[in-house]
């Protein structure tokens, strides 16, 4: 019999029924530790300011006290993966250019030439360059940041090459990403991630390559749509097609320092508010009619629930056998949670990441240059590389404006594009109704959206110095 939870904490409670952890504990496998303990911290229940999103002032904020002092990540390593390969990233209303040198090593320059500030590469742009060279005169840096040439250098005897160098942001890398840094006296990458690389233990996003890139256009700020994806609340109304095959009220919610949060979502597992019991077989024909993986699919009815089985486990093991078929790799020794769950970890300030088969995505939100009402969205997905060690080439970015649908993206699975039109189909309406509103914020869950609350909570204590 079901039993509702113990309160977390006063005034904090969650849903009726057996936790996420019971859930996975009863798969019985070899799920990582981590996933069945729980890391909740109530931080206070206070309403969340609708001008965060919404004012210029709070905007030239983040842009001063926030973009400039973060770790954030600019590319993969897949992007510059060759000596003179280069790549321009832009937050706001800066653009670094990083590169791989002669040597192989990795670094990013504020692309802005010394001479008269113009940019030295394209913004957006991304290819193979053998130096640095401004195109309105002709200054030239190396790809080590050294000065190379001075058109009429005569004119400059008031400039060493020295003190003529380009400039340096810091640089580090993880799990196959390049992070940048403006701040010179930041504390390390390491420190930063918190306990992402222990977690990511056995899921080494450095041995994954990019198969799919979705750019899309969003008309919010960058809080609000990342917002829209750290809770699983929404669930109900947002996707009432998924009820059958996912747990939303019941997902689990931990934090970890500041920087770090994390929601699991369980798959094979029906919703809470259908207040009922179904067979393992109605759960997994389910599963399969709605699978929003190309591929998954079994139209016929064949895949069956053995006798004592799961429809977790069968889907889990149909999905290992799916996914290990077309990359080339033998994937039987990851368990249940980790093939089929949506696990995703937030990373401040604005990237998320799945260590999951079944859901192989990470996220980035951006503004969209000095707009604090739109955002750039990146949609990446990242795939095991073949048991070879044989890389494929990283795929095309597709750009989809806001007007656009995912259904618009070739190759895309449509339930899964379904999906994400509903989660990006609320922004524009909760952008303008945080202007509208005569309420001055946000009310938020306790528990179901303490994600929310950890990203405002971080924000402030870089606002604050």
């Amino acid at each position: 019999m079901n039993k509702p939870f113990e309160p977390l904490e006063p005034g904090v409670a969650r849903c009726p029924g057996p936790s996420t952890a019971d859930i996975i504990r009863r798969d019985g496998d070899h799920a990582p530790a981590h996933l069945t303990q729980e890391n909740y911290r109530f931080l206070g229940d206070a309403d969340i300011a609708y001008s965060r999103y919404t004012s210029r002032e709070f905007f030239e904020l983040e842009k001063k006290k926030l973009w400039t002092k973060v770790w954030q990540w600019a590319c993969r390593v897949e992007d510059i993966p060759e000596p003179g390969d280069y790549f321009v990233y832009e937050i706001t209303d800066r653009s670094v250019i990083v590169v791989r040198t002669e040597s192989g090593e990795i670094k990013a320059y504020p692309n802005a030439c010394l001479h008269r500030g113009t940019e030295l590469k394209p913004a957006g742009s991304s290819g193979r360059s053998k130096n640095l060279r401004c195109p309105f005169h002709g200054f030239t840096w190396s790809l080590e940041g050294a000065l190379t040439d001075v058109p009429c250098r005569w004119d400059f005897p008031h400039i060493s090459d020295d003190a003529f160098r380009l400039p340096e942001l810091k640089v580090e890398l993880w799990g196959g990403f390049v992070f940048i840094n403006f701040d010179r006296d930041a504390a390390s990458l390491a420190e930063h991630l918190g306990v992402i690389p222990e977690h990511f233990a056995n899921w080494d996003l450095s041995e994954k390559f990019v198969a799919r890139h979705v750019r899309k256009m969003l008309p919010a700020n960058w809080k609000a749509c990342l917002e829209a994806f750290l809770e699983s609340y929404h669930v109900l109304e947002t996707h009432p097609q998924g009820v059958m095959t996912v747990g939303d009220a019941n997902s689990q919610y931990d934090v970890y320092g500041d920087n770090v949060s994390r929601f699991v979502h369980l798959v094979g597992y029906p919703s809470p508010h259908l207040g009922k019991s179904f067979a393992e077989q109605e759960i997994l024909d389910a599963l399969m009619a709605e699978a929003v993986v190309e591929g998954v699919h079994d139209e016929a009815g064949k895949l069956r629930v053995p006798e004592g089985g799961t429809a977790r486990a069968t889907f889990a093991q149909h999905i290992q056998q799916t996914f290990g078929a077309a990359y080339r790799k033998d994937l039987s020794h990851l368990s249940v949670t980790e093939t089929i769950d949506a696990i995703e970890y937030h990373l401040f300030p604005n990237t998320c990441l799945f260590p999951s088969l079944l859901f192989p995505m990470v996220y980035r939100f951006r503004p969209n240059g000095n707009d604090p009402d739109t955002s750039i969205f990146d949609l990446f997905f990242l795939q095991p590389l073949p048991d070879s060690g044989e890389r494929p080439e990283p795929a095309e970015m597709v750009e989809l404006d806001f007007e656009q649908s995912f259904h618009e993206v070739p190759g895309f699975d449509p339930g899964l594009a379904t999906i994400y039109d509903q989660d990006t189909g609320n922004l524009q309406g909760q952008q303008r109704g945080f202007k509208s509103s005569t309420k001055p914020g946000q009310t938020l869950g306790n528990y179901q959206e303490i994600r929310a609350r950890l990203l405002h909570r971080t924000i402030d204590k870089y606002l604050a110095g």
